[in-house]
């Protein structure tokens, strides 16, 4: 069968101002890629579109032109909250121009909310729960469709939704994501800005799933367990990045990479004794870190380690993070940098129960921490959260699915008057961290080590000046 998988664009900025996203921060679609390559081992003919990619067309009518283009039998798109109805508005163009064309969803998006969208969208075939790589090559060879496990599909007036999937036990046996059918990878495709000293980038993911349950995190496609790759699958996915594509920097978007400490000491040892000349960054949980382990990840390449803190509030933490305090956190930071590893720290800003006096204090305590960088995101809510069934209880919700990607505040907890002032407190805090002393004094310090990125900036500067002016404080 001809396979188009489709990464729609989506929406991915403030409303009204210039979208810089991909020029910040292209990333591969690894789900995608994931799915492209099993596809294409089970006999299918498969195409990879991603409508973020380099020199990606400008919009939904070009690009259903280019994906009619490949004559699919079938178009897979995969879909977040906030890329969801630009997918839907694609899928709709591609059948009213050809209806024989059948159309499948998946994605976080599609495995939260279930049927109910396939009953509100009736340009959409399929829909995908879980994971997409046995489901979609079942959908692709003509299996009858009340044996395909993890779909949902329409029997006459009928919505129809099959028993869930099992997950994919073993990781190893997947192949590797199918990177060559990204149109300019590796080097259209950008890490972000000074994360990084070698290039070109690339990012892997090497598990899924989380044995914990924070409550803003959706576990709607990978589920509560964790699985992962061999510390021998990983590295052969690494000399396979670095053969192929030249990659020297890879981002690993584990949500715990480190989560099982001997696959970590066994592929830092691998990486020690044949080394391919690579650096990495990857994310640890508070509480599985110890100097032996810091000393292992250095020597194997790691750059830098960022850590899910969220708030500095303690109560919010206890809530949001359960397991996590804020004293560990100072102690992990603390022994990543004396490891010489770079410590980030991952925050959220406006989550429920956040107040004036809470934000501040995470600001003060981010500002105490001494990182080498940070990242704020918006709180958003998330259909398969903990925290969705209870989230009116906390605040006001604005459900627009466009907005609903951590980069706009749809959600304003009780505790603060309006978005308009979370707005302006999220850009006090951003320019406060970024205009310190301390951080400037360590930026400076590494600036010839990242020239690469100086130099990308200064060639795409017109974009990143227009980006500055969000952060202004009294915006």
């Amino acid at each position: 069968m001809r396979v188009v998988l489709v990464h729609p664009k989506g929406s991915n900025w403030v409303p009204g101002r210039k979208d810089i996203t991909a020029t910040a921060n292209r990333m591969a679609p690894l789900g995608l890629l994931s799915i492209a390559a099993w596809l294409d081992q089970e006999g299918n003919e498969v195409f990879v579109h991603d409508c973020l990619g380099p020199h990606a067309l400008k919009n939904n009518a070009a690009h259903a032109k280019t994906i009619l283009g490949y004559h699919p039998d079938l178009v897979g798109f995969s879909a977040t909250t906030s890329g969801f109805l630009d997918g839907y508005d694609l899928a709709k163009r591609i059948k009213t121009a050809c209806p024989e064309i059948q159309t499948v969803f998946g994605g976080v998006h599609v495995s939260s909310m279930g049927m109910v969208l396939l009953k509100d969208f009736e340009h959409i075939d399929f829909l995908c729960r879980g994971e997409g790589e046995v489901t979609l090559a079942d959908l692709a060879s003509g299996m009858e469709h009340r044996l395909i496990e993890g779909l949902i599909w329409r029997n006459g007036a009928q919505t129809v939704t099959n028993p869930a999937r099992p997950v994919i036990a073993d990781l190893d046996t997947l192949p590797f994501p199918a990177y060559d059918k990204l149109n300019g990878f590796p080097k259209g495709y950008n890490l972000p800005l000074f994360s990084f000293i070698l290039g070109p980038g690339a990012t892997m993911v090497t598990s899924r799933g989380c044995p914990y349950r924070c409550s803003y995190c959706d576990r709607s496609v990978f589920k509560k367990g964790y699985r992962f790759n061999s510390a021998e699958y990983v590295y052969e996915h690494m000399r396979f990045l670095r053969k192929q594509f030249g990659v020297r920097h890879i981002n690993i978007y584990d949500d715990l990479f480190t989560a099982n400490r001997r696959r970590t000491l066994d592929l830092c040892s691998l990486l020690i004794r044949k080394p391919l000349g690579m650096q990495f960054n990857c994310a640890i949980r508070v509480g599985q870190i110890d100097d032996p382990l810091l000393k292992m990840l250095k020597k194997a390449g790691c750059l830098m380690l960022s850590l899910g803190i969220e708030t500095g509030d303690s109560t919010l933490l206890e809530f949001h993070k359960p397991g996590v305090n804020l004293d560990e956190i100072v102690d992990a930071v603390k022994q990543i940098q004396g490891n010489n590893l770079r410590a980030k720290g991952l925050f959220m800003m406006g989550l429920p129960g956040d107040t004036e006096a809470s934000i501040r204090k995470t600001s003060d305590y981010v500002m105490s921490l001494g990182l080498d960088d940070m990242n704020m995101s918006k709180f958003t809510p998330f259909h398969g959260a903990p925290i969705w069934s209870r989230i009116h209880e906390f605040g006001t919700f604005d459900q627009d699915w466009r907005k609903m990607n951590c980069i706009n505040f749809v959600f304003v907890p009780k505790g603060i008057d309006s978005k308009e002032k979370l707005e302006q407190l999220y850009n006090m805090h951003v320019k406060r961290f970024y205009t310190s002393p301390q951080w400037r004094r360590k930026f400076k310090n590494r600036l010839w080590q990242h020239r690469k990125s100086l130099w990308y900036l200064a060639a795409h500067f017109p974009s990143f000046l227009a980006a500055r002016q969000n952060f202004k404080p009294n915006q």
